[in-house]
């Protein structure tokens, strides 16, 4: 028998979930970071938590289209991971690097229905969040004017929208990593982790 806690969840309520994540996280890392003015941002609620959204309208708009085209990506689930990067102005050289990896379960279609636990999702998510919120604590400063770029990894041979171009990696030379927490859906998985260069 169902508890009360359980819910159950199709393929459609698991990419809703991943994407509003992604939605909020990238936000998150945005503010967290300093790369648009604290001012710009406004407090919402989500999850239980305070969450700060940016009012920024073309900011707005352009991760809008990336999460609706992860939203496309996840329902086929051909997506692997979303990178957003983190780069100086002048220099071009990539100072951070927060990674998403996403497994997919492939085993599952439109009609599948699993039985997961609702509390359990979103407290793994609210872990996530928490460990963004507090990496301002071991990260290096961004002391340099800084732009960001996201860049999405799907299956190979995709057709991916006119707008995007390739790109190479991102890496960084001579950095550290921090493993964050993870959370699943039973149908996307999603890991997260942030390289940052070493301070000299």
């Amino acid at each position: 028998m169902a508890t009360s806690s359980s819910n159950v969840i199709t393929l459609k309520g698991s990419t809703d979930i991943v994407a509003e994540f992604f939605h909020y996280g990238l936000n998150s890392i945005l503010y967290q970071r300093g790369l648009y003015p604290a001012e710009t941002f406004t407090h919402t609620q989500q999850w239980g938590l305070t969450m700060l959204v940016t009012c920024n309208k073309e900011l707005q708009k352009f991760l809008e289209q990336i999460i609706s085209q992860v939203k496309s990506w996840l329902t086929d689930m051909t997506v692997e991971k979303l990178v957003l990067v983190i780069k100086d102005i002048a220099t071009n050289e990539v100072l951070e690097r927060w990674q998403f990896d996403i497994d997919c379960d492939k085993s599952v279609d439109s009609n599948t229905k699993r039985e997961v636990a609702d509390k359990e999702i979103k407290e793994g998510i609210r872990s996530v969040i928490r460990q963004i919120t507090a990496s301002v604590t071991f990260l290096p400063l961004l002391d340099t004017a800084c732009s960001f770029d996201i860049l999405v990894y799907t299956d190979k041979g995709l057709e991916v929208p006119e707008a995007w171009g390739e790109t190479g990696p991102h890496f960084i030379t001579n950095s550290e990593e921090v493993r964050l927490k993870s959370f699943s859906t039973s149908i996307h998985t999603v890991k997260a982790a942030v390289a940052f260069k070493k301070s000299d």
